[in-house]
């Protein structure tokens, strides 16, 4: 935002350290026809973000003293996505962007200021382009600034006609052939003189084909009395609006090449920027390296000196320092440091990798944790269990965690060894430094530091390389007894 002098800013902010004359109000009450969607058109995402909030959070940056969301189609779905600074007020009937205004200012006191208008639809604009028309518009003392683009192809919104203090806003359906010619247009952001854009509210007309109130009709109204100027967009890319798919799409695609720059600078190495998504709320630490084909979403947050695919896809999970994570699926899972995983694994929500530990090629895990220094290598299905530290389980392992009716816990104790092809069926526990044959079936506890082979599993001696007589954690427990 351009600075004003020292003495204004300082008559300007109150005691809450926000600009006490400027009130803010982003419109995002109207269905979007044009986007085909049963959804709202402010509850698309753009790179995992609603898009009410990109409007949100530029304005925020001024610093308001209220900053207001009109909602109306689909209310409450809209409220549920907005921050908590940003306060919704209802537009009960959608009749048009004048009475959207004019529903939010009615909470709004008497007093003097600015009114800043944003339609919710521009995810692109910046906090300095909006810094910037409300300082031009209080240096220029007029009624109502109005930001306008200059674009190659206008094609599809309303032109901007200037003329000696007063702004018209024509509709391209309405304009002429000449005024189709003009490609300065609207933006629909706008600076107002609070006691100015009450006035012209109230004289506003809905006799048009919409029935509707215009707020492009209140430049008019304003100028002719009191003058209406324009501002020029200096960065012609804050102009993308948001209309329909193809416009949604290319809005991501801005957005998605701003945060992979981003983190660029912040020290990531991205191989290959043009198949790597990241969304805006994602966290990587330094040296880490992002490889072709990698989506990251959500809460997910990676640690420095990883590597990150390729073709990995990671939604709100956490993956410590040094981790490797290639070909694989994660959601709400945490991989901890110096951690490996894939390929083609899938980490489920409640999955929880401990310090080098590894879960390899086309093994599923949920619910589990997997100790330090343990091994879910290949083939393997871990589901509501508890691994300790420095076990290793063999290709084909799986937990059978469910009866039909309930879920069960596997427990694995440390330095537990599984053959191949073993199925533990839940709720069991194997003790420390037990030992299953492959193809084993264990229906019943394993006491610590013992083999057991079969279908049931039956327990014939120690394990090897345990003592006989290892301390048995799980007394008092049903258990096999030893082949004599």
């Amino acid at each position: 935002m351009l600075p004003t002098d020292s003495e204004e800013n300082t008559r300007k902010m109150s005691e809450t350290g926000r600009d006490s004359s400027l009130v803010a109000v982003v419109l995002a009450a109207g269905k979007g026809t044009r986007m085909k969607s049963n959804r709202a058109k402010m509850l698309h995402t753009l790179c995992g973000v609603p898009m009410v909030n990109y409007a949100i959070s530029a304005i925020n940056s001024l610093l308001p003293e209220r900053l207001m969301v009109v909602v109306g189609h689909q209310a409450d779905e809209v409220r549920a996505v907005l921050p908590e600074d940003a306060e919704p007020v209802l537009q009960r009937q959608q009749l048009g962007t004048g009475d959207a205004v004019r529903v939010a200012l009615e909470g709004v006191g008497d007093g003097e200021g600015t009114l800043l208008v944003v339609n919710g639809d521009g995810p692109i604009i910046s906090d300095r382009t909006l810094g910037e028309l409300v300082y031009r518009h209080r240096s220029a003392a007029v009624g109502a600034t109005v930001l306008a683009a200059e674009l190659p192809d206008p094609s599809g919104l309303g032109r901007v006609e200037e003329d000696a203090g007063v702004v018209r806003i024509v509709e391209e359906r309405d304009a002429t052939e000449a005024e189709r010619g003009n490609n300065l247009v609207n933006l629909g952001l706008y600076a107002f003189e609070l006691s100015e854009i009450r006035w012209a509210l109230g004289e506003l007309s809905s006799e048009n084909e919409q029935g509707e109130l215009y707020l492009t009709d209140a430049l008019e109204i304003i100028g002719r009395k009191s003058r209406a100027v324009t501002y020029r967009l200096k960065d012609l890319e804050e102009a993308n609006l948001v209309n329909d798919r193809a416009q949604l799409a290319r809005a991501e695609e801005i957005l998605r090449r701003r945060i992979l720059d981003a983190h660029m600078k912040e020290g990531v190495t991205v191989r290959d920027p043009v198949s790597t998504h990241i969304e805006a709320t994602v966290e990587i630490g330094r040296d880490t390296v992002v490889l072709p084909g990698t989506f990251l979403r959500g809460g997910t947050k990676i640690g420095s000196d990883c590597v990150i695919g390729p073709s990995s896809d990671l939604m709100d999970t956490t993956v410590g320092d040094g981790a490797l994570v290639e070909h694989s699926v994660g959601r709400g899972a945490m991989v901890g440091a110096g951690a490996s995983v894939g390929p083609y694994a899938y980490l489920r929500p409640g999955t929880v990798l401990m310090e080098g530990s590894k879960v390899g090629a086309y093994c599923e895990v949920k619910n589990t944790t997997v100790g330090k220094g343990s091994k879910v290598p290949h083939l393997s299905y871990m589901g509501d269990a508890r691994i300790g530290e420095g076990v290793n389980i063999g290709a084909g392992t799986i937990t059978a965690n469910y009866d039909g009716k309930n879920k069960s816990r596997t427990e694995i104790g440390d330095g537990a060894f599984t053959g191949v092809n073993t199925n533990l069926i839940a709720p069991v526990v194997i003790g420390d430094g037990a030992y299953l044959g492959a193809g084993s079936v264990v229906n019943k506890d394993i006491p610590a530091g013992k083999m057991a082979v079969g279908a049931p599993a039956r327990v014939i001696r120690d394990a090897p390389g345990n003592v006989s007589d290892a301390e048995d954690e799980n007394a008092g427990r049903p258990q096999f007894e030893t082949e004599g």
